[in-house]
């Protein structure tokens, strides 16, 4: 019911007379559908009564004789919306109906002319209350009012941004491959539902969604958006769901959301990020934005290859983490450190193996059911601990279809059907642990041949001294001879090079 118009209540029994719309009007437009299709005047509520006339809430004819008040204000005209076109469409017209008494005649066709052309944006069948179009009477000056009226309609009213679609009714706002670059403004203050999707806007700017404290769902897929400013969505305190999947995003401000007011359930960033380096900034948003109501957070396809530290430490409440189709390699132990995972998807990353840090990790998850089919795993002894994991816990959901990609003769093995024989790592580990014990069983025997020398050469130390002097006089001996000859022969040299010269 549209609100009562200002003024017109302090007047009794204003709007008398039953006023006749148009058949034209009447039939086409089916005014008396909706509730929001009433108009107020003079304390009486009326409704169209098909093309007779009008009639109050319980359905007795209006009065019949006009007010005789020269300032008394009647209801003449009606705004309404053509019903059945679809969401969004259609025009607001004057429904036509006769002044009552002496000089009667209804509005000219040039004021419904120009209600038509004045007011013929897009608007949904809720979204205008039916503000009565007042008329004075006597004199001349109704259709004065009559225009001001047709200029202050709007005023009353929810428009829906051009080009997109509303519905009152179901608080929905849709802008869907609108070839948009930038969010619309006007969206309706109703709006409990936003779906913005597959234009090409580029950010998200800190005002382009103010206003919009009813909002609940909110969905900015598939727009190239690549960036999203400071205070994006930190006044959105009733969003519960946010879809910014298929995007292209470089960064998001670490404040983009608010750290008191944010009340977002499920966020769904698949295929949302540039490259693998935007995940950054998107740790940096999540750790400071909030996050304490979200129990969904969406990654999947994103080329991530690792989860930044403390990432995730912020979101108490996630049970739902999807992770599918990215480029991860190892799980830390602290990756989901304060966590009460129920549901964990790690289909198609780049794992090899599960280390004991990471499994030790996965454990500490009781209720969490997870998946890892199609992972490339090489199974070698690095593969062991995994694989004695995968048969001791019952976490993982497709177990079953987890296999071998490498080596060539393990090729689709499936894992919890390895045994250590098939891995060759019992004998390894054997051979490695006897060739070590040989290392230290010649290292012994090195060492006590080494003491029993030095033993005897003490025994024998007189005897080895005696040996040694002689040995030094000996050398003593050659190399006096030595230098003697080398001086002889010097010496004849020089005794020829001088009987020459003489």
């Amino acid at each position: 019911m549209g609100p009562a118009v200002a003024g017109a209540s302090k007047i009794p029994n204003a709007g008398r007379g039953k006023t006749k719309m148009s058949r034209e009007v009447g039939v086409g437009l089916g005014v008396a559908e909706e509730p929001s299709e009433l108009c107020q005047t003079g304390g009486s509520v009326f409704k169209g009564a098909g093309s007779e006339g009008w009639e109050n809430e319980a359905g007795s004819p209006c009065p019949a004789s006009p007010p005789s008040s020269p300032l008394g204000i009647f209801a003449s005209h009606c705004l309404a919306r053509r019903i059945g076109a679809g969401e969004g469409e259609g025009s607001f017209f004057s429904l036509g109906a006769g002044k009552p008494g002496a000089g009667g005649g209804g509005v000219k066709a040039s004021s419904t002319q120009l209600l038509r052309e004045k007011f013929a944006s897009p608007f949904t069948a809720r979204n205008c209350y039916n503000w009565n179009l007042l008329e004075m009477t006597p004199g001349g000056l109704y259709g004065g009012w009559t225009l001001l009226f047709l200029l202050l309609a709007p005023l009353f009213c929810h428009p829906c941004p051009i080009p997109c679609e509303c519905s009152e009714a179901a608080r929905t706002v849709k802008c869907v491959q609108k070839e948009l670059t930038s969010i619309p403004t006007g969206i309706p203050g109703y709006t409990r539902n936003l779906f913005i999707t597959g234009n090409q806007i580029a950010h998200v700017g800190s005002q382009d969604l103010q206003g919009l404290h009813n909002l609940v769902t909110l969905s900015l897929a598939n727009n190239r958006i690549n960036a999203v400013e400071s205070h994006a969505f930190s006044n959105l305190r009733s969003l519960r769901y946010l879809d910014l999947s298929y995007n292209h995003l470089v960064t998001i401000h670490p404040d983009a959301f608010s750290a008191r007011n944010n009340s977002v359930q499920e966020l769904n960033l698949s295929h949302s990020l540039y490259n693998f380096s935007a995940i950054r900034p998107v740790a940096a948003a999540l750790t400071q934005g909030g996050f304490q109501n979200l129990s969904k957070l969406e990654l999947t396809s994103n080329k991530i290859i690792y989860l930044p530290l403390g990432m995730l430490s912020s979101l108490s409440k996630l049970e739902y983490l999807d992770l599918r189709n990215n480029s991860l390699i190892d799980i830390k132990n602290s990756t989901f450190s304060g966590l009460h995972l129920k549901y964990l998807d790690l289909t198609s990353n780049a794992f090899k193996t599960l280390r004991s840090e990471a499994l030790f990790a996965l454990e500490r998850q009781s209720h969490l059911s997870l998946f890892l089919k199609d992972n490339p795993f090489v199974c070698n002894c690095d593969i062991e601990d995994l694989v004695n994991w995968l048969n001791q816990s019952r976490q993982v959901v497709d177990v079953e279809k987890l296999a071998c990609i490498s080596p060539q003769d393990l090729r689709n093995t499936s894992l919890v059907e390895l045994v250590g024989t098939d891995l060759e790592c019992h004998y390894s580990q054997h051979s490695e642990n006897v060739l070590q014990s040989s290392y230290a069983a010649l290292g012994i025997v090195l060492g006590i041949i080494g003491i029993i020398f030095l033993f005897v050469l003490y025994l024998n130390r007189k005897g080895i001294k005696t040996w040694m002097n002689g040995l030094r006089d000996a050398c003593q001996n050659l190399m006096e001879e030595y230098h003697y000859r080398y001086e002889i022969d010097s010496d004849r040299h020089i005794t020829q090079i001088s009987a020459v010269d003489i």
